[in-house]
């Protein structure tokens, strides 16, 4: 009867410590290493809706654009702005990126040339 007791308690041991010996799989550990990894990417360059407006304005002076001057990046302001870039020979993107507002001599913001 002492080796049953014996035994049972030894396989009662066993099993509890396996779990504790078996590395955690969360994913919260797992996130905090690929975190400590990453590289932080450096911050969005954007234009003001000024300078979108100005930009519109240009574009509709050059006729590449025949929207109105809303100060919002739509499909129509997006296609002049390639047809600018491409006639201008800077990289086509469809955005306002910096190189774009300083080919139209449209004034950057502070935080802008910080960047």
């Amino acid at each position: 009867m002492r080796k049953i007791f014996s035994a049972a308690l030894a396989v009662l041991l066993v099993c509890s410590s396996v779990p504790a010996a078996v590395p955690q799989s969360s994913s919260n550990s797992n996130s905090v290493n690929s975190n400590a990894n990453a590289k932080k990417r450096p911050p969005v360059f954007r234009a003001t809706k000024d300078q979108i407006k100005q930009a519109q304005s240009l574009l509709r002076q050059r006729g590449l654009y025949v929207g109105d001057t809303t100060g919002k990046l739509d499909d129509a302001s997006r296609a002049g702005l390639r047809k600018y870039q491409e006639a201008e020979g800077i990289k086509v993107t469809g955005t306002l990126n910096r190189i774009t507002l300083e080919k139209m001599s449209i004034p950057l913001t502070d935080k802008q040339k910080a960047m």
